[in-house]
């Protein structure tokens, strides 16, 4: 019997610097696709088969009002993050998000940002993980791919032995002028937050969160994010993350006018295909 895959988009928040609009139905594709639409049909043409949305106060109704119960036949399913802004500043992040999805879900997963782009070929290594073996997985991407020309960003950099993630850690102000500094090269693997789970490692993560709830009751700010979670579960030993390195570029939408230069990009892209 098939193993049933679903893809799971965190969407429940809006970015500061897009100036409050709903960048992931910014229009980016050669066909007018939305970027959240792009992806989607990149994770429908490698094999998945039910589509789960964290939405958040802000993106509840956009998304949906855009996509009803199904996109192209498949099911979708809504789940809320809530945000008590009396009690907090901000959510409570990413690990928050994806336990929204608790109980909700037993099929397994791939999690990943609504506002990033993710190819087909990463999607593909991922359903075909997750049909053949019983471990979880990531997609590493090159740090040369993911670098801006100019300035600096964050980014997870997975430390590897045989295919197996030991470590992801945390760079910040990272740009192509200061790797040596920070002690890495152009070919070093990142992450790009996308991961395929099952729905026992994420009743671990949930232990994770509440615990973490629980540790920073007093703190209005701190996040529970998702990559440091399975970085611990990993150290413990709780976690199998085997690692696909891709040669795909690493895109998405930050600041505003990102989504001209995406659209730019997809349509060479595009050109490309075609032209093979």
């Amino acid at each position: 019997m098939e193993r049933s895959i679903a893809v799971v988009y965190m969407a429940a928040g809006l970015s500061s610097r897009f100036g409050g609009k709903i960048k992931q139905l910014a229009k980016v594709g050669p066909n007018e696709e939305s970027l959240i639409e792009y992806s989607l049909n990149q994770a429908l043409k490698a094999g998945v088969n039910k589509i789960y949305f964290i939405v958040g106060e802000k993106t509840e109704k956009p998304f949906k009002e855009t996509f009803g119960s199904s996109y192209r036949g498949i099911p979708i399913v809504y789940t809320f993050q809530p945000f008590d802004t009396e009690k907090r500043n901000r959510p409570w992040g990413s690990l928050d998000a994806l336990c929204t999805i608790r109980g909700k879900i037993s099929s397994l997963f791939i999690v990943c940002n609504s506002d990033d782009l993710y190819g087909v070929d990463a999607f593909k290594k991922l359903v075909g993980h997750l049909k053949n073996k019983k471990t979880c997985a990531t997609i590493g991407y090159k740090l040369k791919n993911s670098l801006p020309e100019k300035g600096r960003v964050n980014r997870g950099i997975f430390r590897i032995k045989n295919n197996i993630v030991l470590s992801l850690k945390e760079f910040l102000n990272i740009g192509k002028d200061n790797l040596p500094e920070n002690k890495l090269t152009e070919d070093d693997l990142c992450s790009m937050n996308i991961f395929a789970l099952t729905p026992e490692i994420l009743e671990l993560l949930y232990k994770k969160l509440i615990l973490f709830k629980e540790e920073n009751k007093n703190d209005k700010s701190v996040e529970a994010f998702l990559p440091h979670e399975i970085s611990t579960l990993i150290k413990e030993n709780k976690l199998i993350l085997e690692i696909y390195p891709t040669d795909e570029l690493c895109l998405g939408i930050t600041n505003p006018k990102d989504e001209i230069k995406l659209r730019e990009t997809l349509n060479k892209i595009n050109k490309i295909k075609l032209i093979k």
